[in-house]
């Protein structure tokens, strides 16, 4: 059987369905993570998204786990941080999340932890797992079993303790879940509030026939933006395709970058909690680490990633982080993505001021952002090179990739992982700078 082994990523199991990832490879895989977590008949949580492939790549995925002798606590429907919270809570030895997040319809994949919602990434076992699944020879155990358990009210009742819901004011928001798996669950929480909710696209459908569930990308939150003026709501919100990224649009129908998203929510901590260490990654603007700095926090800037911002959290405990990409973590779930708590700390801030999203956010727009842009490159380490001589009088940092900071501006260059192409972003005091850096890159990359 040929196996593409490119489907085994840094931070999960993804591939087009059937081509890269289908029945057989499923099974195996449900093996080999059994193996991996090395324990004699593991508890292993499961969830899925609603793709069209994603029943029955679970049936094959289970077939594989209680082959190998697990017993499968099957909570059926999941997001991913639901998937987390389940493995954690419930104190169970592993999870795996079937979905592709915000690959387009005909992908599918899984998103694996071990016991504690700590993340499988390529070293710490995604490797493994290939290399089992390539050879293919597993000897036959006692079989396990598969228990359903329903755990939504739980996640529920967990991410809304600590929230006087009653404070939240009858906001209008309207809410884009592009016929991801999150629209099964969004509304019971609002329920719960006084808020005037509309949603786009909440009927679940594994083709995603409105819009990829990538709320990144600009063409995908148009009808959210258009939908937020039309009905003069006072913001709008749309979720990945598994959940654990959240996106903002302001009343005026503008998306809010995630890094300024991480600026507000690190403000309202270290109102509550002065002293506390918060994380960014190192594409946010260089205004994060102001704010945290200014209002009693510890700024420390790590590398882009889940798996890795798990860990340092856990290492460093640091309480929240944030990345420009969506993604929120906070100690208190689990170190695990917490897309509620930062919906709710929003809404509660709009609801006690007396000022709009956009308005609340505008201290943060301090500097101007090029936002990403690839470039191709046959040979991405050279140009790494070329670019770290040609700006090597500024601060120079190979966290990931090549930043190079000075006083008016920074660049970040990142080799894309999969492809031939370098990630270009560029920062700056003033628009006149900004412009002027983007042109010479633009001239020295396309050279």
């Amino acid at each position: 059987m040929n196996i593409n082994p490119a489907i085994f990523k840094a931070y999960d199991i993804r591939g087009i369905y059937p081509d890269d990832l289908n029945e057989e490879i499923s099974y195996r895989i449900g093996r080999a993570f059994v193996i991996l977590l090395g324990k004699k008949n593991p508890k292993i949580v499961v969830g899925r998204d609603k793709r069209l492939s994603s029943d029955s790549i679970f049936n094959s995925l289970t077939s594989g786990l209680v082959d190998q002798g697990a017993q499968v606590i099957d909570i059926g429907l999941s997001t991913t941080p639901l998937l987390y919270f389940s493995t954690a809570f419930f104190n169970y030895d592993g999870g795996i999340n079937i979905t592709a997040s915000h690959n387009p319809f005909n992908y599918n994949g899984f998103k694996l932890v071990r016991e504690g919602a700590v993340p499988v990434s390529g070293e710490s076992g995604i490797e493994e797992i290939k290399e089992m699944v390539i050879t293919n020879s597993f000897e036959e155990v006692k079989k396990g079993k598969v228990i359903k358990k329903q755990v939504f009210k739980q996640y529920k009742d967990f991410n809304l303790k600590g929230f006087d819901l009653k404070k939240i004011k009858p906001l209008k928001i309207i809410f884009d879940t592009a016929n991801a798996v999150p629209g099964a669950f969004l509304p019971e929480f609002m329920k719960e509030t006084k808020c005037e909710t509309e949603y786009l696209f909440l009927e679940l459908d594994g083709r995603f026939p409105n819009h990829e569930p990538d709320p990144l990308k600009k063409e995908n939150i148009l009808a959210l933006s258009q939908e937020v003026l039309q009905k003069k709501a006072d913001l709008g919100i749309a979720f990945d395709g598994d959940g654990d990224r959240i996106k903002f649009v302001d009343e005026k129908g503008e998306p809010i970058d995630g890094d300024l998203v991480t600026c507000l929510i690190s403000k309202l901590i270290l109102k509550e909690r002065p002293g506390e260490k918060i994380l960014y990654d190192l594409r946010s603007s260089n205004i994060v680490a102001e704010t945290i700095k200014k209002n009693g926090g510890l700024a420390l800037v790590g590398r882009i990633g889940h798996s890795f911002i798990k860990e340092r959290m856990r290492k460093e405990d640091i309480f929240f982080a944030g990345e420009l990409s969506g993604h929120y973590y906070l100690k208190d779930h689990f170190f695990c993505e917490c897309p509620f708590f930062v919906l709710f700390k929003v809404l509660e801030t709009i609801s006690l001021s007396d000022q709009t999203l956009s308005e609340i956010i505008l201290p943060f727009k301090k500097y101007f952002n090029s936002g990403e842009i690839n470039f191709k490159a046959s040979d991405k380490e050279k140009v790494l090179r070329e670019l770290e001589k040609k700006f090597e009088t500024g601060k120079v940092s190979k966290l990931d990739g090549l930043r190079v900071d000075f006083n008016e501006w920074w660049f970040l260059v990142r080799p894309s992982n999969t492809d031939p192409v370098i990630r270009l972003m560029i920062e700056a005091k003033t628009k006149e700078i900004l412009e002027e850096k983007t042109h010479l890159f633009s001239d020295f990359l396309h050279g």
